[in-house]
Parts: structure tokens; C-alpha cells; sequence
């Protein structure tokens, strides 16, 4: 793997945070400010164009009201 290349895990995590989102009938603005993030940053996120930390994983995860291991289903 290429050091710019996003791992498929990243990817499953990213459209996993989407589709909660969606289903939620969540902003993503308002899990941004409940993940203490910011909105340009779980965008990246979202679309991996960025790798994220477990810290921000879990605040996530906290923000949708979901289990940590729900944004891995198909990873």
C-alpha cells in the first residue's frame, strides 16, 4: 500500500458515519458540534479523505448514539 492510499477499513467507517447520519435523520453539523469536531473534519471523515483516531471514533459513535463497533459493520 502507497503511503497516501486510505484503507478500505477507513472507507467502510466513513460511509458507515453517512449512513447512520442519514437513517437518524441527523445534520451533520449538529454530530460535528456533539463529537466536538469540526464540520469540515467529519466530512473528511465521512468521504475518507482522512484517516481518524479512536478518540474521534468513540465521540462519534457517542454523537449518534450508537455502539463504537457499529461504524466497523463491514469492515
Amino acid at each position: 500500500m502507497r503511503k497516501n492510499e486510505i484503507p478500505t477499513s477507513v472507507k467502510i467507517v466513513g460511509a458507515n458515519i453517512a449512513r447512520i447520519i442519514k437513517e437518524k435523520d441527523k445534520k451533520v453539523r449538529h454530530v460535528a458540534h456533539d463529537s466536538d469536531l469540526d464540520i469540515e473534519a467529519l466530512r473528511r471523515y465521512m468521504t475518507a479523505k482522512q484517516i481518524m483516531g479512536i478518540d474521534k471514533i468513540v465521540r462519534i459513535a457517542k454523537a449518534l448514539e450508537v455502539e463504537v463497533s457499529a461504524l466497523f459493520i463491514g469492515a
